[in-house]
């Protein structure tokens, strides 16, 4: 049987005032979801006084990879993927941590980039996770072409699920774990259910703990 932990993410940097919003107004989190680098307008980078703070607090970091749009063709996987190794080994992120690819509803993507994502993250020594919706936009139709392909995708992949969403809670009041997955199934291991969080510019989520043990 699962065990189930409520973690955040963000696309600001963690202060010291963002942590404490978070515990005043939903629970403590057990992990917390980061990007890698900036993306002007849409996310701030992870920093080393950022990754202190989060571990000194006993949370685990979620590293997620998102400087790229269109997702298409497999040599734009591999090199999204070997940047996004690079980056996590500049902040100390171990090896065995899944990195996770940021794959939004409006992104263009196919099954090659996913295989390309998938080879070089692999190769790199880290995990491949990738974020997504399975509803709405390209991302079901690309992963299970990619399945389809070479069924070790759906194997090696840790997916985390943005559908459905649902309203913000606390870890007293999680949701029970019922994420959308891809037509073609795979390991959906976290799920994104709220993006309506007014309180803290954050967003809430549930990981199995078999994802949150591996995180660093």
């Amino acid at each position: 049987m699962s065990v189930y932990k409520w973690g955040v993410d963000s696309a600001e940097n963690v202060t010291e005032d963002l942590f404490q919003c978070v515990i005043r107004n939903y629970g403590f989190p057990e992990f917390w979801g980061r990007y890698l680098v900036r993306v002007p307008a849409v996310s701030e980078g992870l920093t080393m006084p950022e990754i202190s703070l989060i571990r000194g607090k006993g949370v685990k970091l979620l590293p997620i990879y998102n400087s790229f749009q269109a997702a298409e063709g497999y040599s734009q996987g591999s090199t999204a993927a070997n940047n996004a190794a690079f980056r996590a080994q500049e902040l100390g992120i171990p090896k065995g941590v899944p990195l996770f690819a940021n794959v939004e509803q409006f992104f263009q993507i196919d099954g090659e980039w996913i295989q390309g994502w998938t080879d070089a993250i692999v190769a790199s020594g880290y995990k491949s996770g990738i974020y997504n919706d399975p509803v709405t936009g390209a991302f079901n139709q690309a992963f299970c072409d990619a399945v389809k392909d070479n069924r070790a995708v759906r194997i090696l992949n840790i997916l985390w699920s943005a559908q459905p969403e649902l309203e913000p809670s606390g870890p007293r009041n999680p949701p029970d774990y019922n994420p959308k997955a891809p037509d073609c199934g795979g390991n959906v291991w976290a799920w994104q259910y709220s993006r309506r969080v007014t309180r803290c510019p954050i967003d809430t989520n549930l990981a199995g703990s078999s994802l949150v043990d591996i995180l660093w």
